[in-house]
């Protein structure tokens, strides 16, 4: 089933009245160190990334300073985040295009974004939403569940489910969007054992198989 428009804006009004300005759960200090994280982050938690730059950071936070830091050092301080030979190749490569097309500096397109090694779409999202204020939707995993699940944007691929969002979500609602979906996705509608019993929006939600009366 599909959440009708009521059921979409109460959803978005009982997230925003448990927290009303949610942030990333990424750690970071300039637009640079966002953007790394984002791009370490993929298929990784964002604790273990976080624990990672905290010890990163202090010796490379900058796009010369990994530059000179290395690939192969690179790699041993984010060693114990999945996929983290390709996401040290791609961060250097990144690097290299931000000290010599950018001027050191994250770009703010979602064009020059994609067309850094390593980041996608959903990262650029990431990017484009909280360093440059865009009211963009960067479907992850979690969102990718709720959004199916709930019936608040069904889709086969992250990008369908994107495009959904962006025309359901009432606008007033649409800057923090993915910031209140990604949460909920992460400690309350998580992929085993929902917790449905404790969920701010089970009156809307209209997820079959959960146990609790629609």
């Amino acid at each position: 089933m599909v959440m009708s428009q009521k059921q979409v804006k109460r959803l978005f009004e009982h997230l925003r009245s448990l927290d009303p300005e949610p942030k990333t759960e990424l750690n970071y200090n300039t637009p640079f160190e966002l953007l790394a994280a984002v791009m370490l982050s993929a298929q990784s938690t964002d604790v273990g990334v976080n624990k990672a730059t905290a010890k990163l950071y202090p010796i490379a936070n900058t796009p010369q300073a990994m530059l000179d830091l290395g690939e192969e050092a690179l790699r041993t301080y984010i060693s114990t985040i999945g996929l983290y030979n390709s996401k040290a190749k791609h961060l250097i490569q990144t690097c290299d295009m931000l000290v010599h097309l950018h001027h050191n500096k994250v770009p703010s397109t979602r064009k020059e974004l994609e067309a850094l090694p390593g980041v996608g779409r959903k990262t650029a999202n990431v990017v484009l939403n909280i360093l440059f204020h865009e009211p963009t939707i960067a479907v992850d995993t979690h969102i990718f569940r709720v959004g199916n699940r709930t019936g608040l944007a069904s889709g086969k691929t992250p990008l369908d489910v994107e495009k959904k969002l962006l025309k359901v979500v009432p606008k007033e609602f649409l800057f923090y969007a993915h910031h209140w979906l990604i949460l909920h996705g992460r400690y309350t509608c998580i992929a085993r054992k929902p917790k449905c019993h404790e969920c701010p929006i089970n009156d809307c939600c209209q997820w079959a198989e959960k146990p609790i009366a629609h």
